[in-house]
């Protein structure tokens, strides 16, 4: 499979609208208006080549080993940068981001150390969690400062799903990677 395809691209935009994001995340005070619904619309972007990539992929045959380690990078890069930039600016509590961070990159370092005997597909729960995480971060990206203060409960609302998703979902995956690798060397 040739690694210059559609999908790879798609993680490839994603991977250069990360620095664009942040810096009009962080332009001006960090709370510019005009800035942080433009932040805003690159996040939306970017998090649509992340579903559309996977979809693309997997329907059309475009799987590729450099997609199967890049787009997890690009995930990861997207969310941590909006997190840690969003805690940065004191828009969200710096323990959320620890939260998220810590599964994220605990179970990437698990999908990639058995990545040699296979993938571990993302589960419903993961693709939930990754969807109300997407939003709630969104959320938190807007300009909520100059928003009626239901917003604000919305997005923590919102939020809390993710905290709840996160914690839930990478759990389920220690568990499973468990159970897998328990079955493998039973069956040895």
């Amino acid at each position: 499979m040739r690694v210059a395809n559609l999908a790879n691209f798609l993680t490839g935009i994603r991977l250069v609208l990360v620095p664009i994001f942040l810096l009009f995340l962080f332009a001006g005070d960090g709370h510019e208006t005009a800035s942080r619904l433009t932040a805003f619309i690159i996040f939306t972007v970017a998090v649509i080549t992340d579903r559309l990539d996977g979809s693309l992929a997997r329907t059309y045959g475009m799987v590729t080993e450099f997609g199967k380690l890049a787009d997890p990078i690009a995930d990861k890069m997207l969310i941590g940068a909006a997190l840690i930039g969003l805690s940065m600016l004191g828009d969200l509590p710096w323990w959320v981001t620890v939260v998220i961070l810590i599964r994220e990159l605990g179970i990437t370092v698990l999908r990639f150390a058995v990545l040699r005997r296979g993938v571990i597909p993302a589960s419903r729960g993961g693709k939930l969690k990754t969807l109300v995480q997407a939003v709630a971060i969104g959320l938190f990206v807007l300009p909520l400062h100059n928003w009626p203060p239901a917003w604000h409960t919305v997005a923590w609302v919102i939020m809390w799903a993710a905290i709840v998703l996160t914690v839930l979902t990478g759990a389920d995956y220690v568990v499973s990677a468990i159970k897998d690798s328990r079955e493998r060397t039973a069956g040895r």
